[in-house]
């Protein structure tokens, strides 16, 4: 007597990235983004509003300016582009968006490069007001480019999305994915070299801050506030960025998840 078994469906096989479908999305994302004017202003203003309220709290010490200002241009674009992105992806999926579109011919590869593409543009537009505000009209005194400046600051936009895209898959509502803030954002704040040199701190905490990418972002610009040329630091700051973006945006990609239960 023969038994029969059930059958088995294989797993779906994973879909490579597509130039078109992440185009797409892109488009989608910046279409719905057109819709939003308050967010919006959120990216784009909000780092320049800052630069510009610290140019003036230190208006009787522009050396002081001249020394932090530099660090909070990357620092501010990719705080901003963290908080939006979490939010945004999140609300993406509470409302059953990305499960519609993941039932589609769509990968999660598609989908994460798709965003970072479109939040990607805004951080191009945000980091170069920001950059031209503190240069041309704030009056920040830096030794090398202010383009080398606006390329810190640009990375630094594209790691805060990949971040906000990464940990919005651990988050079940819009207030979680704020409180990942302090977990993920301020611990980097305070070992970046912000408030006092790395060197300077205990051995546990200087080890801690060599790994974590916003300590490259502030050491990068530094490396602008005072060369002016490219070193072969300001290389290196540039690359760890750039690669902790990437790596992040993989992660994004491998802990995505259809909606939120």
């Amino acid at each position: 007597m023969s038994t029969t078994h059930p059958a088995t469906t294989p797993p779906a096989p994973a879909r490579a990235l597509n130039a078109s479908r992440t185009a797409a999305t892109a488009a989608r994302v910046l279409r719905q983004l057109g819709h939003d004017p308050r967010t919006i202003a959120l990216m784009l203003l909000v780092p320049c509003v800052m630069l510009l309220l610290l140019r003036y709290v230190f208006d009787g010490s522009p050396r002081t300016f001249d020394s932090i200002g530099a660090s909070l241009l990357g620092i501010f674009p990719l705080i901003t582009m963290f908080l939006v992105t979490s939010i945004a992806t999140l609300r993406e999926r509470t409302s059953g968006t990305l499960e519609r579109l993941l039932a589609m011919p769509l990968g999660k590869g598609d989908l994460i490069a798709g965003y970072a593409l479109a939040f990607g543009a805004l951080a191009v537009v945000q980091s170069a007001l920001a950059t031209g505000l503190a240069v041309l009209f704030l009056g920040l005194d830096v030794a090398g480019s202010p383009w080398l400046l606006l390329l810190v600051a640009l990375l630094d936009a594209l790691l805060g999305t990949a971040l906000g895209l990464f940990v919005s898959a651990f988050a079940a509502s819009e207030f979680q994915a704020v409180q990942f803030m302090p977990a993920v954002i301020f611990p980097q704040l305070l070992l970046c070299g912000l408030f006092t040199p790395r060197a300077a701190m205990h051995p546990v905490l200087e080890a801690v801050s060599d790994v974590l990418p916003m300590s490259y972002a502030v050491d990068g610009m530094n490396e602008v506030l005072r060369h002016t040329d490219m070193t072969t630091a300001f290389v290196r700051d540039v690359l760890i960025v750039a690669g902790s973006a990437l790596l992040v945006l993989g992660l994004g990609a491998a802990t995505l998840r259809r909606r939120t239960e």
